[in-house]
């Protein structure tokens, strides 16, 4: 038994020694390497041909640095601190107004103000071509050089001079930047059948008080479910996705773990606050752009059978970030964990490989693993939260895309701009329809602007005729090849009817923005959302709604590793 023990022993020492050895290796190589870093830049400095800036150098090297990690490790020098604070908190200082680059004038125009916000107060419209800051000429500007000078400090006024499109004339305004809070939920109101909607942005600070309100509101209206839209929501804060869920999870409910390398990394969180209700039935929207604290929250709520998740795969971002705090005021948001909903599963759909400059690996879906949710539904670890119900949203059409963003002649915008200017008042949000006659009168315009786009089935066309010329198929395919091109003929006239509905909403939508601003915009778009549709459609059927939420029977041996029960 002694024997025993000492070779135990001197096992266990042998260990601890190599571990140390390998420690001691690691600490010298991380000495040695700055040491080399910092020699290199001296010599640079005092020898290099042409004077160097430091911060510009120095700060390349950091980034090439960072860029072979992950992308959510970065380093925020002291001038760009406000863009992190904004991303935290969803706050800045300016006038509160979406601008664009109007591709016709070259030149940035107002967009869309916001609700309440000192642009919509002094009576900035869209279409506004901003001419001057105060002394400074913003003609022919880009979009982030005159953002950068439209924001500054709270309580600073400054002279706008801006040509409006409509009559031609120059107009001045005075304008003081106050702080701008983007909203988080743009929208929220209650639909046909008793449902209640909610559309949450972002987890910016303090957005789990507006979600309780929002929520508590719906409940006084007579909701009897709840549609969670949180597609495109980039994520935010992890504690605010907690608050969000409590509401509808018991309390000392654990919610996530997050798992690091250092101790202080890993924590729980657990909800901490009796919930608002634990029965109402509710449909959470997500889709390619749900990621991070979105993820949190739709997958929380499909691993404890709380709610049935609907539409499209989600982004995968298992990571966890916190802002260190560097010399001279710089941060550093740091990716220090993993986090891992009630199922034990993590979602992270890719792994970051550091060596070699850093590159990616994407999950395999065959490489995932079974977890299973609290009922004992399978869920899947890695590549994003999968939808119970897949629905998968309408394409945008080639033609629409180019008209709203990608025109040189901006036929949309200006025909947005002279609407505008032509009716006071127009329908409720949700109720605006462009009549026949309208939509005709842009369809003259936009033929007579001689706008053209690029037909994506036209250039694919082209491609497969080169390969089949290479590898001799095209003379035998010369008549399917003429015929197709044929039924392919660009036509811009036939294509505006062809896809005369997705460009009328579209339309609709713009206009709606500058009378109801971007909450009436979002009632706009519901009225043409085919995922709504069928997340209303469940919730109207209890049986439908509780089949989703129960273990499917087994079809055989599950893939995987076996995960671990929901807590």
């Amino acid at each position: 038994m002694r024997r025993r023990i000492v070779i135990l022993l001197a096992a266990f020492m042998a260990a601890a020694g190599l571990q140390a050895q390998k420690s001691r290796g690691h600490n010298f190589e991380v000495g040695k390497n700055l040491d080399i870093f910092n020699t290199i830049y001296k010599n640079l400095d005092l020898m290099y041909v042409d004077t160097l800036n430091p911060s510009e150098v120095i700060g390349n090297g950091i980034k090439a640095m960072l860029r072979s990690l992950d992308p959510y490790t970065e380093y925020y020098p002291e001038d760009k601190n406000k863009e992190l604070e904004m991303m935290l908190t969803g706050k800045y200082a300016g006038i509160g107004a979406v601008i664009r680059q109007n591709l016709k004038i070259q030149s940035v125009v107002i967009d869309e103000p916001y609700e309440g916000m000192p642009a919509a107060e002094v009576g900035l419209r869209k279409g506004d071509e901003i001419l001057s800051i105060d002394d400074s000429s913003m003609v022919g500007k880009t979009v982030s050089y005159v953002s950068e000078r439209l924001r500054g400090e709270p309580g600073t006024t400054f002279a706008l001079r801006v040509r409006r499109p409509t009559t031609g004339k120059e107009l001045t305004f005075r304008v003081t930047r106050r702080n701008i809070k983007l909203p988080e939920i743009p929208y929220y109101g209650m639909r046909p059948g008793g449902v209640g909607y909610i559309c949450l942005n972002s987890f910016t600070e303090g957005c789990a008080k507006d979600m309780r309100r929002a929520f508590v509101d719906l409940k006084g209206q007579g909701a009897k479910g709840l549609v969670l839209d949180l597609r495109g929501n980039g994520g935010g804060s992890l504690a605010e996705a907690v608050e969000i869920i409590n509401m509808w999870v018991l309390k000392g409910r654990v919610l996530v773990e997050t798992r690091g390398k250092l101790r202080q990394a890993n924590r729980e969180y657990k909800t901490r606050l009796e919930p608002v209700d634990t029965v109402m039935p509710i449909v959470v929207l997500v889709n390619g752009e749900t990621a991070s604290a979105s993820e949190i929250t739709a997958g929380s709520l499909q691993d404890l059978d709380r709610g049935v998740v609907l539409g499209t795969r989600t982004y995968g971002k298992g990571l966890v970030q916190v802002p260190m705090d560097l010399p001279y005021n710089g941060t550093l948001k740091l990716t220090t964990s993993k986090y891992y909903i009630p199922s034990g599963r993590c979602i992270q759909a890719v792994n970051y490989k550091h060596s070699g400059g850093g590159y990616t690996e994407h999950i395999a879906d065959s490489l995932t693993h079974v977890f299973h949710t609290l009922s004992g539904r399978e869920v899947r670890d890695g590549g994003g939260i999968m939808p119970d119900v897949e629905v998968k949203p309408d394409t945008l059409p080639n033609i629409v895309f180019y008209l709203d963003r990608a025109d040189s002649s901006e036929v949309m915008l200006d025909y947005v701009v002279d609407y505008i200017a032509a009716h006071p008042s127009i329908a409720p949000a949700g109720e605006f329809r462009l009549s026949d006659a309208d939509f005709a009168d842009f369809k003259r315009r936009v033929v007579a602007s001689g706008f053209t786009y690029d037909p994506m089935s036209s250039k694919k066309l082209d491609e497969l005729e080169k390969l089949a010329r290479f590898e001799g198929y095209y003379d035998d395919a010369r008549a399917e090849f003429d015929s197709l091109r044929a039924k392919l003929n660009h036509n811009v006239e036939r294509d505006l009817e062809r896809h005369k509905d997705d460009i009328r909403q579209l339309i609709e939508q713009d206009i709606v923005a500058a009378y109801y601003y971007q909450g009436g915009a979002m009632q706009q778009a519901l009225a043409h959302d085919k995922q709504l549709v069928e997340a209303e459609r469940i919730l109207a059927d209890s049986r439908k709604y509780r089949s989703l939420l129960e273990p499917k029977p087994a079809a055989g041996p599950a893939e995987g590793a076996e995960g671990a029960q929901a807590r």
